[in-house]
Order: C-alpha cells, then sequence, then structure tokens
C-alpha cells in the first residue's frame, strides 16, 4: 500500500491556539515586563484552572515531574512507596529523586492501572505511600485504593498527567487521594508548552507547596523551607488561560478520532483496544491497541516497523517497563517481583496518532494499513 499522503503521521502533535489570539497576551507580558515569580498570568491561570476542574487548591509548576517530585516532599513520605512498572519513567525517578525507594507491583488487565490486591499483598512497615497512575486517563480503582491506605496509614498520591478533565462519578479526578498531579507537557491533550500542576484539599498544604516550588520564601527576607525553583513562567500561564477556552473543541476532535478507530478496528482479529471506562468521562488522550502475535499474524514490533515504512509513527507507550530501564536493574531499586501483566501489556502495547488536527482520511489510511498487515 503507497502512503498517498505524502507525508509522516506522527502519534501526538500539540494543539495551539491561533497566534493572533496569543498575541495580546504576549504584548501584556512584553509591557509589564513581569516573566515569573507569581505574576498576574500565573495567579489567573490558577484560578480558572481550579474552577475549571472542579478543585479546591491548585498549584502549577513549570513541568509536571517537578509537581510530583514536589507532592512527594510535602507529604513527608519516606522509606517504600508501591508504584506501577507500566508509566512514564519520571513516575518513579520522582520517588528516587526523594530517595525513596518504588516498589513495583502488577498491573490490572482491564485498564493496565495498579491491581489493588497486589497493593495490598505489597505493604510493608517501610510502605510509607501508594502511587498510582491513572493510565491513558483511565481512573484506577480509586475506592479499593482508600480502603487500603487507610486501613494501613498510607498517603495517596495520584499521577494524573494523562487524566485532564477526567470526572469520576461527577467529580474530577484529581479530588481523589491525598494529592493529584498534572502534566502540560507539549505532548499532552492539554498543554502549556511545558508545565504541570498539583491538586491539594486545603489552602494550608498549598501554601507549602507554593513556598517549596519559590526556594522555600516566604517573604523578602526569610526562607521557611528547602525549596526549589519549579515556577511556571508568565508566558505558560497565559498560554494556558487561553488553551481552556479551547478545551470543549480538543476533546470533541480527540473523540472522533477515537470512535473512527474503535469502528475501523474492531473486527481485525488479533488487534484489541481498552474498552470505556464506567462511570467516568474520557479525555481521549490516547488511544492503546494490544497486539496479539498468535492470532493477528505478526508481532507488536514487527507491525510498528511496518507502520513506519507507510509513514505512520506510532508509540510503544509504555515500552519497555520501568523496572526494566538498565538505571533500575543496576541498582538499589531493582525489581525482583514478577510483573506478567504489565509485562505483556508492554510487550504487545502501540498507542495509534491521535490529536486534534488529525484528519479523518489519515485515520481511514492507518485502519487500512492495519488490515493489510493482517493479510
Amino acid at each position: 500500500m503507497k502512503n498517498n499522503l505524502e507525508k509522516s503521521i506522527y502519534v501526538s502533535q500539540p494543539y495551539l491556539p491561533d497566534i493572533d489570539e496569543f498575541i495580546p497576551y504576549l504584548r501584556q507580558i512584553w509591557d509589564s515586563k513581569e516573566l515569573t515569580n507569581n505574576g498576574p498570568f500565573h495567579r489567573e491561570f490558577e484560578n480558572k484552572l481550579a474552577e475549571f476542574l472542579g478543585v479546591p487548591c491548585i498549584s502549577v509548576f513549570a513541568n509536571g515531574t517537578l509537581a510530583l517530585i514536589t507532592a512527594i516532599k510535602v507529604l513527608g513520605i519516606s522509606g517504600e512507596v508501591i508504584t506501577t512498572p507500566y508509566s512514564f519513567v519520571a513516575t518513579a525517578n520522582s520517588l528516587v529523586w526523594n530517595n525513596i525507594k518504588p516498589v513495583f507491583v502488577d498491573v490490572e488487565s482491564e485498564f493496565c492501572t495498579l491491581d489493588p490486591e497486589k497493593i495490598l499483598a505489597s505493604v510493608t512497615s517501610k510502605t510509607s505511600a501508594i502511587l498510582p497512575v491513572h493510565v491513558y486517563g483511565n481512573p484506577c480503582n480509586i475506592e479499593r485504593i482508600a480502603e487500603i491506605a487507610e486501613v494501613n496509614g498510607l498517603k495517596v498520591i495520584y499521577d494524573a498527567a494523562h487524566a485532564f478533565g477526567v470526572n469520576y462519578k461527577e467529580k474530577s479526578i484529581c479530588n481523589y487521594g491525598d494529592i493529584s498531579i498534572l502534566s502540560f507537557h507539549a505532548t499532552k491533550m492539554f498543554n502549556t508548552m511545558e508545565g504541570g500542576a498539583i491538586i491539594c484539599k486545603d489552602s494550608q498544604t498549598k501554601r507549602q507547596i507554593d513556598h517549596l516550588k519559590n526556594f522555600g520564601f516566604v517573604n523578602e527576607t526569610d526562607v521557611v523551607a528547602f525549596g526549589i525553583n519549579s515556577k511556571m513562567n508568565e508566558i505558560q500561564a497565559a498560554l494556558g488561560i487561553l488553551q481552556l477556552k479551547n478545551y470543549d473543541i480538543v476533546v470533541e476532535k480527540r473523540r472522533g478520532i477515537t470512535q473512527k478507530y474503535r469502528e475501523g478496528l474492531k473486527e481485525i482479529e488479533g488487534i484489541t483496544f481498552l474498552p470505556e471506562a464506567k462511570e467516568a468521562n474520557s479525555n481521549y488522550s490516547y488511544f492503546p491497541v494490544f497486539v496479539d502475535e498468535k492470532i493477528y499474524g505478526i508481532s507488536r514490533d514487527q507491525l510498528y516497523n511496518k507502520l513506519i515504512t507507510k509513514g505512520i509513527y506510532g508509540r510503544r507507550y509504555f515500552y519497555p517497563l520501568i523496572n526494566e530501564y538498565t538505571v533500575y536493574k543496576n541498582s538499589p531499586y531493582s525489581c525482583k517481583s514478577e510483573l506478567p501483566i504489565a509485562k505483556r501489556a508492554s510487550e504487545s502495547v502501540i498507542c495509534l496518532p491521535i490529536f486534534p488536527e488529525l484528519d479523518l482520511k489519515d485515520v481511514d489510511y492507518i485502519i487500512n494499513c492495519f488490515n493489510d498487515f493482517s493479510k
């Protein structure tokens, strides 16, 4: 099959508003000369974001990794934290940067989120918290994780980097757990070029977070915490304000692409995809498919490489598992446990291209390639 589109189709492309809409914000920044340090757009973005998401308190950051590192620090977590191997490496790295040992446990097969019973079986006297990930924006088993945390006196930090705008049981997914973090990286369905946020439940915790992200300063002459510099700048914040206005348009376009994939791929034997989560809305942030080599006829990696020859660049997201990276295998953080479900998902997944500007004809082309390769 020839790629008559004469272009490459990448897994993601950041949504950006019309440049003419952004220029007035830039002019205000140029005129004020306020580039950072809790400027007016920073404050406005935090307020509008909290209202938009329906959360009590939010603090925006330069990126999601710094937000997660700070969230772990503000809760005073130490020792060991149970987390997932099926995530971006920043999830575990943020623990290591806080001198905490990540304890990797397996995921459940339906949504690739942490298996609560595997969490329970791994709790020890050294465990201080659970760090689950809402994988591909699908909610974890929130109720069961909350039960396990309460019985064992554990904190829960949700890595909600994929879950911007997702509601569970009619309230923001970010309202669950002790703290949630978001990422606004360019690859995310809501982006501020780079960026992130911590969602917490009260103003006192937000005050501590705000101290930590600004060197620990409480005023001009006093430092009250061992803080770092992880503030969001004014250009990021201004873009975030503008992006909120277009959020519904972005979701609707991604929804249309998702529906087309589901319809076009559902009859192809050996190709499966995740079900729609119950009691939750989707933000359509990713469209992962899973390849059964025995049924489909070729392996995931063979399919991945064949797609590239046709100009289609998917992503094996998440592959390899975090515990399989060299730095984790050859360190005190190495994982001795068997993780069969996460391993199987990692070795069979491809996330397909999905972004608002993706033409539905391109989606048809991708689906046709899947059909052709199975023959």
